[in-house]
């Protein structure tokens, strides 16, 4: 029999408050007699405070018939009654505390109070308000703790998503399996990129964030505010794609275009500040990058008109630092490239995490494409700094240089997937390298200190807007190219020759290791008069008739642009999952069939699959835990977590 520790609690006497008769009569039984959960629902004390009393009665009248929640028709004092109790209850950091005294393997003794327990674990938050992972080891406990952790969207400021990790290699692949799973409840297909730090692993959804054990899954707290009503943009559907870590703070946007800090050891909401009022078609859905002092973020919104920006946050306060606008105001410089009314709406969202250089203390952001998507006819010029990548002072957030892929773009092919920063040696000299797959089905190598381009090659066979890139990166297009109101074939397909999802460079290799899409569609165009709570896109898409999509792995040799090898995948051209690549020769990705692989990263042969059956929308990333390395990715509403089996 293990050794289970004394548990000491002191009780609290209070006044009952009114309501509580009608708290106990009708939500007691579902969730719990002080709001905490039950087995019939889930604790309600912490979220409650997000709700305003007008909604909260709205909420106890109406129910929430598809999550089981019934209709209640309580009189009106007595719903006030039984609101002005649910104010009386405490979240997890006001609940009755547990204390206790445990002993370590090594003599130390902890004491504090206990998050979670089983018989084999405790999540232990010391008197200091530091959290402890401990395993049971006899009548004592073992401290556990991640040995690698992945503390950024990327897993490292430059974006690379390349591990020294040597632990799971070629030969032990076929011991490659699942070893535990967690479930996010009421989310539908994850986006998010889990990060670790010191064992414990943090992931979201849309105002949701869940502390976890690394090792076991296990929940250690969950932060929940409800969710914006009236929202519109890609955030309304529920999409949220990671935190930040530093220190003591956990750092994630919310739906709404607002920024929060939480303890990262409680979950307790620290400080809030707004980025953007979301009543302006602002929403927010990508993970934040901390820098020095700074928390730095961009917020969605492209399809709606929302004007981009990049900005900087002190992390101790939620103070705003500073402010890059992606476009110019009119009569500023650059608005010069926006010929008509839409610069008044431009878009050139900021909505994917960017990547940070500490030696040139430069943060590399893409931006959006220009709004409306499809239509351009009030925006002539090239439409700065849309589709571009922009280099921004890490302490000023002043631009040193951009780079635009798809001036005047009218395809929808914004620059929001991942700039990768590699140091290596490039055609026979040492160079510091932007890498970025784009969008419009070429491949890019930029030399970050200037932005001076120094390659731009095809990476996809379906490619017809353009026949080239000349030497200043201005792209030679082909005519009859783009969206007219009867609709016209044009590839790639406004999915894009790739996306936002990760990619990856080994730098043994020296290849670079991207998802790609061949696939055409009909684009139209139409008229698109910019409104509040509307989308902004000026015209629509479907598939081309006759065209097949299919998804190929590529791996793309980076002195010259040629593909090293390709592994086509059989599906339907639909999935938004990475790559991962390691030391061991390895590169990990979601395929579209709905596996999780690993391909030999010099030749592209397939060694390994796990069947997951969903529909990939996020990337994979890795970490060692007590000793052991692990893979995770999010699958359908599910983290799915890979070790070697002992």
């Amino acid at each position: 029999m293990r050794f289970l520790p004394v548990l000491l609690a002191t009780t609290v006497l209070a006044q009952t408050p009114p309501g509580r008769a009608q708290f106990e009569a009708h939500c007691s039984v579902c969730h719990g007699r002080r709001g905490n959960g039950g087995e019939l629902g889930p604790a309600i004390a912490e979220r409650l405070r997000h709700y305003s009393d007008a909604e909260l009665a709205a909420l106890i009248h109406e129910g929430l018939p598809n999550s089981g929640m019934p209709a209640n028709n309580l009189s009106a004092g007595d719903t006030q009654s039984l609101i002005e109790y649910l104010r009386t209850l405490r979240d997890s950091e006001g609940a009755i505390a547990r204390s206790v005294k445990v002993t370590l393997a090594d003599g130390r003794a902890l004491e504090g109070r206990v998050m979670n327990q089983s018989s084999t674990d405790m999540q232990l938050l010391d008197t200091g308000g530091r959290l402890h992972l401990l395993r049971a080891s006899g009548k004592v406990y073992r401290q556990v703790s991640s040995d690698t952790d992945w503390p950024t969207y990327n897993g490292q400021f430059g974006g690379n998503r390349y591990t020294a990790l040597d632990q799971i290699n070629k030969s032990n692949l076929s011991r490659l399996a699942p070893r535990w799973i967690f479930t996010l409840m009421n989310t539908a297909r994850l986006q998010v990129t889990p990060i670790v730090v010191e064992g414990v692993m943090y992931v979201t959804s849309a105002n949701e964030c869940y502390a976890l054990d690394a090792g076991s899954g296990r929940e250690i707290w969950h932060y929940q505010r409800r969710r914006t009503k009236d929202l519109v943009g890609n955030a309304a559907g529920g999409i949220n794609r990671g935190a930040a870590v530093l220190g003591g703070r956990l750092f994630m946007a919310t739906d709404n275009a607002h920024l929060i800090a939480l303890n990262r050891f409680t979950g307790r909401l620290l400080w809030e500040t707004e980025m953007a009022d979301w009543h302006l078609n602002y929403n927010a859905t990508s993970a934040p990058l901390t820098v020095g002092n700074l928390v730095i973020s961009g917020t969605a919104g492209g399809d709606e008109g929302a004007r981009g920006f990049v900005a900087a946050f002190d992390q101790s306060t939620g103070r705003e630092v500073w402010r890059f606008w992606t476009v110019p105001k009119r009569g500023e410089p650059g608005s010069e490239t926006w010929q008509g009314d839409d610069i008044d709406h431009p878009s050139a969202a900021t909505w994917l995490t960017g990547t940070y250089d500490p030696q040139l203390d430069t943060i590399y952001w893409p931006t959006g494409n220009p709004g409306p998507d499809l239509n351009g006819d009030e925006r002539g010029g090239d439409n700065l700094y849309s589709s571009s990548i922009v280099a921004l002072d890490a302490k000023s957030g002043k631009m040193k240089w951009y780079f635009q892929y798809t001036p005047h773009n009218v395809w929808d092919w914004d620059a929001e997937q991942p700039p990768v920063l590699v140091d290596t040696t490039w055609n026979g000299r040492p160079r510091k390298l932007l890498l970025h797959a784009n969008r419009n089905g070429f491949f890019y190598v930029l030399d970050r200190t200037d932005g001076k381009l120094l390659l731009a090659k095809p990476f996809v066979h379906k490619l017809t807007w353009a026949r080239g890139v000349d030497e200043k990166g201005r792209p030679l297009l082909n005519p009859n190219q783009e969206p007219t109101e009867e609709g016209n074939r044009i590839c790639p397909s406004l999915e894009g020759a790739t996306n936002w999802f990760s990619t990856s460079f080994n730098p043994a290799t020296h290849l670079y290791y991207v998802q790609t899409l061949e696939k055409c569609d009909l684009f139209t165009k139409s008229k698109a008069p910019w409104k509040a709570g509307s989308g902004y896109f000026g015209g629509s898409f479907e598939q081309a008739p006759g065209d097949t999509a299919q998804k190929v792995l590529r791996a793309i040799r980076i002195d010259d642009g040629s593909i090293a090898w390709e592994l086509p995948q059989v599906g339907p051209g639909n999935s938004w999952g990475g790559t991962l690549a390691t030391s061991t020769g390895l590169v990990f990705f979601c395929e579209d069939s709905g596996a999780f692989m690993a391909a030999d990263a010099a030749t592209g042969k397939p060694l390994w699959q796990f069947q997951a059956n969903q529909l990939w929308k996020a990337s994979p990333m890795t970490y060692r835990f007590d000793g052991k390395q692990y893979l995770a990715v999010a699958s359908g509403s599910s983290i799915l977590s890979f070790a070697l089996m002992d």
